[in-house]
């Protein structure tokens, strides 16, 4: 009988200076049982240093890491790990950022606050193909749609009521679902009512995720104490 195949683990460089934003990925990655991360970092000196004694496959840095050194951050990397393949997350992706850094030897580009399932399907792109064929077809790829003007849309999180984004604080205090009815005056039940309309209108399918999509988007959220009931007044997304 032949033995179940285990796929190739990808060793992963996580580096960014919000702590929560690199636990929260890290946790989406150990769901993936071809990605690991093997190391974080929060500076440059540390990306570069820990690249050498790594040498992950790929590393996935915040832009402003990448542009904190007085000399190349590109260069010293390659020297540092000169297999490993370099992602860079920025706040937004713009078409001439995306194809500079993407020029300057990137083998992607993703917005930090794009949806989580995002991140890993871009590390797993970019590992399929060698470093050159992924900056050209990223490159254009992104340059094209930045130049195509886009409709206005409603964001998801200006859909969501004034109860559901009280859910959302208290979930962000790290509240169980009991708590959490307990703080709102409502039902348990209840409680896993709105949560399933979050998860539905924001389009994410855990706790994590949507804690993650509320910092990410920078959403005006109130945070309830323990004990604490909702105070009336509205409530706006920012």
């Amino acid at each position: 009988m032949k033995k179940a195949h285990k796929p190739k683990r990808i060793r992963i460089l996580l580096a960014d200076r919000e702590e929560v934003f690199r636990l929260g990925v890290r946790q989406l990655f150990s769901l993936e049982d071809d990605l690991r991360v093997v190391a974080q970092a929060a500076t440059s000196e540390q990306v570069v240093a820990l690249a050498e004694r790594f040498r992950p496959h790929l590393l996935m840095v915040q832009g402003e890491i990448a542009a904190e050194p007085r000399g190349n951050f590109m260069e010293q990397i390659r020297r540092a790990s000169p297999h490993s393949k370099l992602i860079i997350t920025t706040p937004a992706l713009k078409g001439d950022m995306a194809s500079r850094y993407m020029e300057a030897g990137a083998a992607g580009v993703i917005a930090r606050s794009a949806a989580l399932s995002q991140f890993v399907r871009c590390i797993r792109e970019a590992m399929k193909h060698k470093a050159g064929m992924v900056r050209k077809a990223t490159g254009a790829e992104m340059v094209k749609r930045a130049d195509v003007p886009q409709k206005p849309s409603v964001r998801p999180a200006d859909t969501l009521t004034r109860r559901e984004k009280a859910v959302i604080g208290c979930l962000m205090q790290g509240f169980p679902n009991r708590e959490i009815a307990r703080c709102l005056s409502i039902a348990e039940q209840t409680v896993k009512n709105h949560l399933r309309s979050i998860f539905d209108k924001i389009g994410v399918s855990d706790r994590l995720e949507l804690v993650l999509y509320a910092i990410h988007q920078k959403l005006d959220i109130p945070l309830i104490e323990a004990g604490q009931e909702q105070a009336s007044g509205p409530v706006s997304s920012g």
